[in-house]
């Protein structure tokens, strides 16, 4: 056995089974070892059959026997039951799709048992006789052989004197497998001596000066626990290889990519002042700040990689249209004509058209041509000759692919603005000098080595982000570029004012939002679907959707205003009509999903309705409400939660009283317990090196110790466990790619 080698080749695997590991990705013995606990519970709660009661969860310790398998008398289902019993009585275990538990626990084998009580109906009796107590019984209860029975915890009877028990691992599951099922494969692979063949990828003397256990024994804690501070130790071990692999992989690709010629952009210090004199307000020394950082890194001769942090509003785009400029202002090494070119990356067609729209007011004044690639079609500007859309005047041009390509190629258009179109093969830059990718979490080696030319001088790359990451997360994913802030929101910009709303209130809320529409200003109002669930499904989620919502408070709620709609599911040319007519004020209220959380400017926009709030995070909620806070107006943001739990109405109070999206993005990671962290959907890191991230103390020691070993040597010749690790994982793509 193998900890590569596919879990099914040891373990017979059913079906159901089969399609419920691979809703947690596990296909491999070290999957399974890697699928953590959520949780332990804890033997000193265990009860007595005797004292159980319909509805609790409960612990129970005693003898299984009559173990059998067979099928439900109507549904045919396979299913396994004994009775399990201790001195005050006995009770029935019945498991589900699980006839396995008969053939793994012999009759008469001591037990621990954990599940729900339930209580078989039972038919009314005649008239007024008294109504029958079903019998008590555990359905699909946890089951786990035990050695010995505990004794003085909960309120057992049994037991022999000393006799100890330990913590039981709690799994995330999935439809089709349960914690129990996973456990018993988990004690099967270790009886199988795996255990004695892993190599671990950490140098020893890292591990010693950090106090943390080896791979082996840190996998015996975690599984089987003697004590809650074993599993607390093993998970700090796997939290800091974890962050220490990825400060390993991102520290030595900053160093290769320092290693990379680029072109030397030095533009003199008026043109630059010239060009920001310009701008309809002033800049804030933050930006001021990213903007030197930027240019001192262009000064170099290497190539910038670097991440611009700003919270929403913060003027990111001012940044990044002022570094643009002084780079097409420089001429290509060697020659005295023509100008280096950029590129600028958006993760949708909305976000950017939007860029086009904002480059084009930034540099009308210079003539500068620009070009915009989508997968909908390609645009230029400026045009020959204005037209007209929509009956608005623009001063750009449709043009086909074939020709801004060649534009492209012969270096005519010096700027160009896209989504991932912009990395397609077919897209051949002349003098490619600078790339500036909006919102995309990882833009990693493999997606930049897309866009270096032939004679291998690289561009610069400025990755920026108005999704506030906390610290120690942003120094973790991101660890090979350097960190600038926008810390500072432009002068006389108002904080918003968010308000959290309950049912009694609505009318209320929906006076505000008419006050705002009545002085001439719009509205937002998010819902968490786009369609109505189908009422037949009983796991469909019960929340507002856009289609329904928007006809709702077109008829009955804001009759004398225009109610629009916009979602993922409509065509491009629909969502950009759509958004025109709103930016023009032909739509006084826009109803949509979460499809405007990213970079849509509207400014007249100063409210925005969040339904069913408690479904996004609290990051989610700050870009969604930074919608309205695009002009010096005062916003307002309401937030309806359709449930009224302490927890749920505590979280959204978070956005009521924190001053940025950096504080709020702290509070939810400190917020957010286990399990709920979602690390490895959103940003390619586990939860168990999510909770790391809250201790910055390790993530640090992470990042120090990776930058010594890359810098003394890359290539990791004396630590061959170490370097056989991360080419694996190299391999795999575990981060975005």
């Amino acid at each position: 056995m193998h900890p590569l080698s596919l879990l099914s080749e040891h373990i017979r695997i059913l079906e159901p089974h089969r399609e419920a590991l691979s809703r947690l990705g596990i296909k491999t013995i070290e999957d399974l070892l890697y699928h953590f606990p959520v949780r332990y519970g804890d033997t000193a709660e265990s009860k007595s059959i005797g004292n159980l009661v319909a509805g609790e969860n409960a612990v129970v310790f005693g003898i299984i026997t009559g173990l059998k398998t067979g099928k439900g008398f109507r549904t045919k289902i396979t299913m396994a039951d004994g009775r399990l019993s201790d001195e005050t009585g006995s009770i029935k275990c019945v498991w589900f799709n699980q006839p396995y538990i008969a053939k793994m626990i012999q009759d008469g084998a001591l037990v621990r048992v954990e599940g729900k009580v339930s209580q078989k109906r039972v038919k009314a009796g005649a008239a007024g006789a008294p109504a029958a107590r079903g019998e008590l019984y555990f359905s699909n209860p946890k089951i786990e052989k035990i050695e010995k029975l505990p004794t003085a915890v909960g309120d057992s009877l049994f037991g022999e004197a000393g006799a100890t028990h330990t913590l039981y691992p709690v799994y995330p599951e999935s439809r089709g497998i349960t914690s129990n099922w996973i456990y018993h494969v988990i004690q099967k692979i270790f009886k199988s001596g795996i255990l004695d063949t892993i190599v671990d990828p950490i140098p020893k003397d890292i591990l010693d000066r950090y106090n943390l256990p080896t791979l082996t024994t840190a996998l015996i804690w975690m599984h089987t626990p003697q004590k809650s501070e074993d599993a607390t130790v093993a998970r700090k071990r796997f939290a800091f290889e974890e962050v220490f692999l990825i400060q390993l992989e991102l520290q030595k690709e900053k160093k290769e990519w320092k290693k990379n010629p680029a072109f030397i952009i030095e533009p003199k210090p008026e043109i630059i002042k010239n060009f920001v004199a310009r701008f309809p307000f002033t800049m804030t020394p933050a930006q001021t700040k990213s903007i030197n950082d930027i240019l001192a890194d262009f000064k170099a001769g290497h190539a910038m990689g670097r991440l611009l942090e700003g919270d929403v509003g913060s003027g990111k785009t001012a940044v990044a249209a002022t570094t643009t400029y002084a780079t097409i202002m420089t001429r290509p090494r060697g020659q005295d004509y023509g100008s280096l070119q950029v590129a600028y990356m958006a993760p949708t067609e909305i976000l950017a058209t939007q860029h086009f729209e904002s480059f084009i007011e930034y540099f009308e004044h210079t003539g500068v041509s620009i070009g915009l690639i989508t997968g909908s079609g390609c645009r230029k500007f400026p045009a020959k000759v204005p037209s007209f859309k929509n009956g608005q005047k623009q001063n750009w041009t449709d043009i086909s692919r074939a020709q801004l390509l060649k534009w492209v190629a012969n270096g005519e258009i010096p700027i160009l603005i896209g989504t991932h179109a912009l990395i397609q093969k077919s897209v051949q830059f002349k003098n490619l000098a600078y790339v500036v990718v909006d919102e995309q979490h990882r833009f990693g080696t493999a997606q930049r080595q897309k866009l270096v030319r032939k004679d291998t001088i690289h561009p610069h790359l400025l990755s920026m982000t108005a999704t506030p990451i906390p610290r120690t997360l942003a120094l973790t994913i991101y660890g090979d570029l350097d960190l600038t802030l926008l810390d500072q929101m432009p002068t006389g910009r108002k904080p918003i004012i968010t308000e959290v709303v309950i049912q009694a209130h609505r009318a209320d809320m929906y006076e505000k939002m008419r006050g705002q529409l009545q002085a001439g200003r719009q509205a937002y109002i998010i819902c968490p679907r786009i369609d109505e669930p189908d009422p037949t499904m009983e796991s469909a989620l019960i929340a507002k959707s856009v289609k329904e919502e928007a006809k709702r408070l077109q008829q009955s709620v804001f009759k004398e205003y225009i109610v629009g709609i916009l979602h993922s599911k409509m065509k491009d040319v629909e969502k950009e009509r759509v958004m025109m007519d709103f930016k023009a004020g032909k739509i006084h209220i826009l109803v949509a999903t979460s499809v405007v959380e990213v970079g849509v400017n509207v400014p007249n926009a100063t409210v925005i309705l969040i339904e069913g709030a408690e479904r996004f995070g609290l990051s989610q909620l700050h870009q969604l409400r930074g919608r309205v806070v695009r002009s010096n107006h005062q916003a307002y943001c309401y937030l309806y939660a359709e449930s009224n739990g302490d927890k749920t109405i505590e979280r959204l109070h978070a956005l009521t009283t924190a001053k940025s999206g950096f504080e709020l993005a702290e509070f939810d990671l400190k917020f957010r317990g286990a399990g709920e962290l979602y690390g490895r959907k959103q940003w390619g890191v586990s939860d168990v090196a999510m909770e790391a991230i809250k201790n910055i103390k390790m993530v640090e020691a992470a990042r120090a110790e990776a930058l010594q070993l890359v810098t003394s040597d890359d290539t990791f010749a004396a630590l061959p466990h170490l370097r056989n690790e991360l080419e694996r994982r190299k391999a795999q793509r575990i981060h975005f790619e």
